[in-house]
């Protein structure tokens, strides 16, 4: 299982520790009313949006409990994940093995620095689903004026972005890959750099079935 943060341009953040749990709360959102003389009533209005928290750390040094060797720096991680909660656009997390595939909000991380483990960041993380901004009328429709506002001030998620995968077929490596995938066979360092870890540390040892991220 690995955990993945990739923002409009393709970067990959892969979080090296995985969590020992991860929580998802979900709800059903309700909308109260005051009707005169009869009181309060709720109506519910939909679910509620996801929260997604789990919390791990950032290692200084590779270990076995890491699911890579490719460590970033503690200090750096922390920041890429700064720039993600404080960037106004949304990221695509993934777990694989799972059915999480889905565009989220870093909506808070928090970070902890332990005495008697100098170097590693501990930290906790929560991620929200992301829900496009749609502008209605009171009629339930959008109005002209409303739509070309939208279009002006609302600036659509790219999901067109996500990196596109590759199974590996008998005969294969990676500059044949490279030349049929991305147009360019010298690119081939390109992928080997995405998958070090599928891979191993031999790259013209790639095996049939191994499914491989392309570079965007």
């Amino acid at each position: 299982m690995e955990l993945h943060l990739i923002d409009g341009a393709g970067e990959n953040f892969l979080f090296p520790v995985n969590p020992e749990e991860i929580r998802i709360n979900r709800g059903k959102g309700f909308e109260t009313v005051n009707i005169l003389k009869f009181g309060e009533f709720d109506y519910p209005s939909g679910e509620k949006v996801k929260e997604i928290t789990f919390s791990s750390f950032f290692p200084l040094e590779y270990d076995s409990y890491c699911v890579t060797q490719d460590l970033p720096h503690p200090q750096d991680a922390v920041s890429t994940l700064t720039n993600f909660m404080v960037s106004k656009q949304p990221v695509r997390f993934i777990v694989t093995g799972t059915y999480i595939n889905t565009l989220v909000i870093v909506s808070v991380h928090n970070s902890t620095y332990k005495g008697g483990e100098p170097g590693d960041v501990y930290f906790e993380i929560t991620l929200r689903t992301w829900r496009e901004p749609r502008v209605h009328t009171k009629a339930g429709t959008f109005s002209n004026s409303a739509a070309s506002t939208a279009k002006r001030t609302i600036k659509r998620p790219d999901t067109k972005k996500t990196p596109k995968t590759y199974i590996v077929k008998s005969g294969d490596s990676l500059s044949k890959i490279a030349k049929l995938e991305l147009g360019d066979s010298s690119k081939w360092q390109s992928i080997y750099s995405l998958n070090k870890k599928t891979i191993g540390p031999d790259a013209n040892k790639i095996a049939p079935g191994q499914k491989l991220v392309m570079p965007t």
